[in-house]
């Protein structure tokens, strides 16, 4: 399990003592939390095992994550680890029909009617924007909270919850909402209003648990790590509908990892998107129904493939820029690797993240919520006076035809026209270029650790992926057969 902070964190191990089970706490030296631990009268200093230990409970783990909340997070992971499935053995083939591939079916695409702020004599509003439709056109005309706003020449709304969800109501028939990046939505009944809007709601359809949402927001995961663990629980919850959500929350293990090895013997799912699901549904039954004793242990989670990361030559990086008419798709495309940005860090710089002076890239909120700096090339700094010049941005430094954020669908777009345009075969993404940044720094020389920093990585693990592609020092080494 990983976690969104930088707090210390307390491991749980199991611990079998004359019979009877407990667990044991460790953690790396802190005396704060040390001194907190001896506090609690369910904990004890065990002088033969040379730690803290309670008693294997339920109730025990759920008073220490309330007793350190703030100070640690409580990690479950070696407590019950659970087992590999393997192809070659512990594979059951399950009958058709014990789970929908897809329990959540998509309603028909409708018009998108997208929201963004908009700032109106001191006033914070939600502007209205859309391709034109005589029906969305008509249903705001008659709106109780949208009104036409003739100075922007749009229509728009309150920036509330309130006003958002009638709206939300009464474009349900006819459009769907799609929030810009740069709104942040805190009421979770809300988002979760938003996030549901396209499945189609049958015959004993199920919402997310709002409780389940809310849990995740106020422990403070990121909105992405919220909105995909939503869909996860949301189509394990809808996969057993029949069964009723109290008959749901009474489940047993054997019942949820019967859900996850379909998944795996359908062999329609990557390995990630199946632990993701098994992390999501733990997360409900641990920390939301709070029950403990359901560790999952049964769970048998599958095996993820060591790929290798997809590395573009530097040719082929060249040929793409020389392909780039566009000044701004340029600077978008340079960004992602001259600095080894991911595409959700290019999209959130602003003008003043980019410190001329110092040829540096302030990267804000980076994965993890991690700030780090970056390398600022010369020659993209020159193109992005140049793009400045041209297109004057206001607050973001890549803003969309209409203001507000420029969007990440928006620089997959340009990346696949640009692949198409520039002749490159190479099956890549704009996440490539990040890659290629990494590969072509170490085949210069760079050290290793300075790529990790560079790259914004936290394990030097990660960063040494790159040392299996790069074709760094290969031409001295000669093949045996050569040699014979």
């Amino acid at each position: 399990m990983s976690y969104p902070h930088t707090l210390p964190v307390l491991y749980l191990n199991p611990l079998e003592h004359g019979g009877k089970k407990y667990i044991r706490i460790w953690h790396k030296a802190n005396p704060l939390l040390s001194k907190r631990l001896k506090e609690a009268p369910w904990i004890r200093y065990s002088k033969t095992y040379k730690c803290f230990v309670m008693h294997l409970a339920s109730t025990a783990i759920e008073k220490l994550h309330q007793h350190v909340q703030g100070l640690a997070k409580v990690d479950t992971k070696y407590l019950h680890k659970a087992q590999r499935l393997r192809p070659a053995h512990g594979a059951i083939i399950l009958q058709q029909g014990k789970a929908q591939i897809e329990p959540l079916k998509k309603g028909p695409a409708l018009p998108v009617v997208r929201l963004q702020p908009l700032k109106h004599q001191d006033n914070a509003l939600v502007q209205l924007s859309f391709q034109y439709h005589k029906d969305i056109y008509a249903r705001l005309r008659h709106s109780k909270v949208a009104r036409w706003l003739p100075e922007a020449q749009c229509f728009v709304t309150s920036a509330d919850s309130g006003s958002l969800g009638t709206l939300l109501t009464e474009m349900a028939p006819v459009a769907q909402l799609w929030l810009a990046q740069t709104m942040q939505v805190k009421d979770m009944a809300l988002q979760a209003r938003l996030w549901e809007q396209t499945h189609l709601k049958e015959a004993g359809y199920i919402p997310c648990p709002l409780v389940y949402l809310e849990k995740l927001f106020l422990l403070n995961y990121s909105l992405n790590t919220i909105r995909t663990y939503h869909s996860l629980l949301h189509r394990f919850i809808n996969a057993h509908k029949d069964s009723g959500l109290a008959s749901i929350n009474a489940f047993s293990e054997e019942a949820i990892n019967l859900y996850h090895r379909y998944m795996v013997q359908a062999g329609t799912y990557s390995t990630s998107f199946v632990n993701q699901s098994i992390n999501a549904v733990k997360f409900y039954y641990q920390r939301v129904l709070q029950r403990h004793e359901m560790q999952l242990n049964q769970v048998e989670r599958p095996e993820k493939p060591e790929r290798l990361p997809q590395v573009l030559s530097k040719q082929e990086v060249a040929k793409i820029l020389a392909a780039t008419e566009n000044l701004k798709h340029r600077c978008l495309l340079q960004l992602l690797y001259a600095g080894g940005l991911r595409i959700g860090e290019v999209i959130n710089l602003k003008i003043t993240d980019v410190q001329s002076a110092r040829n540096l890239l302030l990267i804000r909120g980076g994965k993890g919520k991690k700030d780090r700096t970056t390398l600022l090339s010369q020659r993209l700094l020159e193109s992005l006076r140049a793009y400045y010049k041209a297109y004057k941005p206001k607050e973001w430094l890549f803003e969309g035809q209409f203001g507000g954020q420029y969007s990440v669908e928006s620089i997959r777009n340009v990346f696949k026209l640009t692949m198409e345009k520039a002749g490159i075969k190479t099956k890549a993404t704009p996440h490539t270029l990040r890659h290629s940044f990494a590969t072509h720094l170490l085949e210069q020389g760079t050290d290793l650790r300075y790529i990790q920093t560079l790259l914004g990585h936290k394990s030097s693990k990660t960063t040494e992926i790159y040392t299996h592609i790069t074709t760094y020092a290969m031409d001295k080494i000669k093949s045996p057969l050569d040699t014979l």
